[in-house]
């Protein structure tokens, strides 16, 4: 019984890749060094474009929010 016990936990804790994975690597090499005129930052695809756009638009949401609390704060309202 503890010999079996023993067996199993080695498995468990052993490093090795019980499935192969896909290369990825060179494809992507490929797809990022075409000269195709698009930024490096697009050429992911669709989900690149969309994180981008996303970023971009919290960017400009930010800034105008911190402006508007700049103006706000040099401006304080008066007290009737």
């Amino acid at each position: 019984m503890f010999r079996h016990f023993l067996q199993v936990s080695r498995r468990q804790i052993s490093s090795t890749v019980r499935r192969q994975l896909v290369n990825k690597v060179p494809d992507k090499q490929k797809l990022f060094q075409e000269a195709n005129g698009m930024p490096v930052h697009l050429k992911g695809g669709v989900g690149d474009a969309l994180l981008y756009r996303a970023t971009m638009g919290l960017t400009v949401l930010g800034t105008g929010f911190v402006i508007y609390e700049l103006v706000k704060a040099a401006l304080p309202q008066k007290k009737d």
